[in-house]
């Protein structure tokens, strides 16, 4: 292994308007005022990427851009962080507002999305796996093109399916892809089940974070390994559960222990929660 490893993430950036707010909203007509508001650097894998370059390695973001306003304040702010991005073209910039509470509760509202990759999309984003010791492939139109050919290089490929609850149907192949397997405590569903039926499958490790509760992480032999937070003053989550798989992956990539794994995603985890960014190099 490269003492810096070469990483290619693709998958979504975004721009997003961060609300924070006492409670989230009831679902009735009302008024509310926002405890602090900001509009800032979003989407799982741009943070995936910034925690990956903040702990050293040499990273690639691949991810849809419109040449918009949105996508024009991505690109200056990905470029300030010296982060390697390849753009890919877009019909419109994806953008979040996120509602958010100081205890870590978050509804996120998507309110624009790009449309399916192009084949000179798909195209230029496979050929940036050539070179790399390990992928991360997000939930997105590009990642989910690019996802076979992800799985057929052979290379240590990470895939994060969030709050999936098991059942829906677009989040299978990104189970059913990666060798590492991320999910979080949030949706409705048997998460246990969910890291059962990824290490029974492709997966060698299955991660579940549990936010102040910490991590866990399920092994082909059925072993549990779990680890607690570190502990922090938390000014935002957001970001936090890419800091987690950043610090992770590069652990797993220096050959640490499952648990060397958890407790560096843990550790990396702070960077985020101590920062109103999805990683302080942004600012």
């Amino acid at each position: 292994m490269r003492a810096r490893p070469r990483i290619v993430v693709c998958g979504p950036a975004s721009w997003n308007h961060l609300i924070e707010l006492d409670a989230l909203p009831e679902p009735r007509p009302h008024m509310r005022f926002a405890r602090h508001a900001s509009w800032t650097v979003g989407g799982t894998s741009a943070g995936k990427a910034l925690h990956l370059l903040d702990l050293g390695a040499d990273v690639t973001l691949v991810t849809p851009l419109a040449r918009d306003d949105n996508g024009r304040r991505l690109r200056t702010a990905l470029v300030d962080t010296g982060l390697d991005t390849v753009v890919l073209d877009a019909d419109v910039t994806e953008s979040h507002t996120n509602l958010m509470t100081p205890e870590g509760g978050r509804v996120s509202l998507y309110t624009a999305a790009p449309g399916p990759p192009t084949a000179s999309d798909i195209a230029a984003a496979i050929a940036r796996f050539a070179d790399a010791d390990a992928l991360v492939i997000d939930m997105s139109p590009v990642g989910l093109a690019v996802l076979p050919a992800a799985r057929a290089i052979g290379l240590p490929l990470w895939t994060d399916v969030h709050d999936w609850d098991g059942r829906e149907s677009y989040h299978l192949p990104f189970a059913q892809a990666g060798s590492t397997v991320l999910l979080n405590d949030d949706g409705p569903g048997d998460t246990r089940a969910i890291m059962a039926d990824a290490v029974a499958g492709h997966a060698t490790l299955a991660i579940r974070t549990l936010g102040a509760d910490g991590a866990e992480a399920l092994t082909r032999d059925g072993a549990i390994t779990t680890v607690p937070a570190t502990a922090c003053e938390v000014v935002d989550t957001n970001g936090a559960g890419d800091a987690f798989a950043a610090g992770a992956l590069m652990a797993q990539l220096a050959g640490e222990s499952v648990r060397g794994q958890l407790t560096a995603g843990a550790h990396q985890a702070v960077r985020a929660l101590t920062s109103r960014h999805l990683s302080p190099l942004l600012g």
